[in-house]
C-alpha cells in the first residue's frame, strides 16, 4: 500500500496527493501533524529515503532556528525534534513498498509509483 505523509495546509504536499489520485493506485493519507508518528517509525521512513536524519528537517521553520539551529545533535536527538514538533518535517513524504521519496519537486512521486 502507497502511504503518503500529507500535510493538507502545503501546496506541495497537495499537489503531490493529487498526482497519487490520478495515478488511480490505492493509497493511504498519513496527516503526521494530527497523527503521532514514533521515533521507530521515523527511522523506519528516514531508511527508506536513504538520507540523514537532518536531510528530512525543514530548516527554515521557526521552532527549528529558535531551538535547534547551530547546535551539535546527535542522528537520535534530531528524530526527536521531529517527534515532538513534526512541522519541521520535510514534505510530502511518499512511501511504496521499501522505496520512499520526499516529492519535492512533487514530480519525483512519479518515480516510486
Amino acid at each position: 500500500m502507497i502511504e503518503i505523509y500529507h500535510n493538507p495546509r502545503c501546496s506541495k504536499s497537495r499537489q503531490g496527493l493529487s498526482i497519487l489520485e490520478e495515478s488511480g493506485k490505492a493509497f493511504e493519507i498519513i496527516k503526521y501533524l494530527e497523527e503521532d508518528l514514533t521515533s521507530v517509525e521515523l527511522q523506519d521512513v528516514i531508511i527508506k529515503l536513504g538520507i540523514e536524519p537532518i536531510d528530512l528537517i525543514r530548516k527554515n521553520e521557526a521552532i527549528w532556528k529558535s531551538e535547534f539551529k547551530g547546535k551539535s545533535l546527535s542522528d537520535n536527538e534530531i528524530i526527536a525534534a521531529m517527534v515532538n514538533h513534526p512541522k519541521l518535517i520535510e514534505r510530502p513524504i511518499v512511501i511504496n513498498g521499501d522505496k520512499a521519496v520526499i516529492g519535492r519537486p512533487p514530480e519525483a512521486i512519479k518515480d516510486i509509483i
